[in-house]
């Protein structure tokens, strides 16, 4: 069964993956509390003014964001050094969550894309 929702999206993700992405979504909430949290294209995702900013999940190797763009990652790629991904999707090891100044920094750039 699929989730409807971001906490039943985590129920099925533990340990070190657990508290990042709970980390994360955290951040997310605090840059964004207007954002209504939503699920989209099967992965936790935050919605402002009908537009789809940010996402994230659980992978087999740690964890990923999706700023739900083609070029966020682009804009930002000198800041992203270090870290993998594809076009779509920043990877990162949960041990070492992603710094809320660089959510920060792709919620910001995503927004602009979205105006």
């Amino acid at each position: 069964m699929k989730p409807t929702t971001i906490d039943e999206y985590l129920q099925s993700v533990t340990g070190e993956r657990r508290r990042a992405l709970d980390k994360l979504r955290a951040t997310i909430r605090k840059l964004m509390p207007k954002a209504e949290e939503c699920i989209s294209y099967a992965i936790p995702a935050f919605r402002l003014d009908g537009r789809v900013i940010a996402g994230f999940a659980a992978t087999a190797k740690g964890c990923s964001y999706f700023p739900f763009s083609g070029s966020t990652l682009k804009t930002l790629s000198k800041e992203l050094k270090g870290y993998g991904g594809t076009k779509s999707a920043l990877h990162f090891d949960p041990a070492k969550p992603l710094p809320a100044r660089l959510v920060r920094q792709l919620i910001r750039v995503r927004r602009a894309e979205t105006r």
